[in-house]
């Protein structure tokens, strides 16, 4: 008997039937690292994943195909936009025999920036996510999320202070329910807009010059930035809800501000 006649007869425990009659929201694999390359606005970024893979189990079966999601994502190749991601979800619940599922897939998402006077290049690193979920009824929700990292500098520090005024990084996250594609890009503009001055990778003397006073000549609290974002996403396409946080690691406190808007489909405009 041959390697592939002996493996056809071992036994599937995970097939058979089980009789409790509970049926099982998700089950699947986490912290799953893979390599994948994403479309991006300048062509394609090679990244490493951390995917999260899971599919509702019915009750009449004792468990799922755990192998299966591997194979999945071995058989991807190619470039992956927000398009093929939901293509990938859907060949998931096609291999797994499931109706409903989730893929979560977060990555650092590189782009290269020039300093503003200089004109040096430089990447800069964000924190990127995807998630797609197919519901029992088949409707599908795609759900992308950025941190992004600013400056932001205290308009209370600027104005009582004879001189200077502190100022901080921060990391403002947003995360929008979409209906149709959205560049990274996007969102990470929306963001660095939002805030006091940019964040870079790398900077010479005249552009950290450039950076300190476009900061002082630009203040924003907290609120500030998570509201001018808000604003900034009204006049993005396909965003159907969202979510932004802006935390600041204080400079002058040992403990952070933080700030946060949800926003399930109406614009912060028609509230104004």
């Amino acid at each position: 008997m041959n390697a592939p006649e002996k493996l056809m007869l071992l036994p599937d425990i995970q097939s058979q039937a089980d009789p409790r009659g509970v049926a099982l929201d998700a089950v699947g694999v986490k912290g799953v690292r893979h390599p994948v390359t994403i479309k991006t606005r300048a062509g394609q970024l090679s990244t490493i994943a951390d995917l999260s893979m899971t599919v509702a189990l019915d009750a009449e079966v004792k468990g799922t195909h755990m192998s299966r999601f591997i194979e999945l994502l071995e058989s991807q190749s190619g470039v992956l936009d927000q398009n093929g991601f939901e293509h990938l979800l859907r060949d998931m619940l096609c291999r797994l025999k499931a109706s409903a599922g989730s893929l979560e897939m977060s990555f650092p998402y590189f782009v290269r920036k020039t300093a503003p006077v200089s004109g040096v290049a430089s990447h800069l690193d964000y924190d990127v996510s995807w998630r797609g979920t197919l519901s029992q009824d088949q409707q599908y929700s795609f759900w992308m999320r950025v941190v992004v990292p600013v400056t932001s500098l205290c308009p209370c520090s600027k104005e009582i202070s004879a001189y200077g005024a502190h100022n901080q990084r921060s990391l403002i996250s947003i995360e929008v329910d979409l209906k149709a594609p959205l560049d990274v890009e996007a969102l990470i503009a929306a963001a660095e807009r939002s805030a006091s001055c940019e964040v870079y990778g790398l900077l010479k003397r005249p552009d950290e010059k450039y950076v300190t006073e476009q900061a002082y000549d630009n203040p924003k609290f907290v609120e500030d930035l998570v509201r001018d974002v808000a604003l900034a996403l009204d006049d993005l396409p396909g965003i159907k809800a969202c979510r932004i946080d802006a935390e600041n690691f204080e400079s002058i406190h040992n403990h952070s501000a933080y700030a946060r808007i949800v926003r399930n489909g109406q614009p912060l405009s028609s509230l104004r």
